[in-house]
């Protein structure tokens, strides 16, 4: 019996885990991804637009 207990517990504080930790840190890594993403595309397309108008 106590090992059925301690196995809810168990995947009951993996749950608490993965949900307060583990994916608000994902988001956040992915929010910077991004950030850096459009930051990249803003800079290639204005490289790309000068490079053009200097010809």
């Amino acid at each position: 019996m106590s090992r059925v207990v301690m196995l809810v517990l168990g995947a009951l504080l993996a749950l608490f885990v993965l949900f307060n930790f583990v994916l608000p840190m994902i988001m956040g890594l992915l929010k910077v991804a991004l950030i850096i993403g459009v930051v990249a595309l803003l800079v290639f397309i204005a490289v790309t637009l000068v490079g053009r108008t200097s010809r």
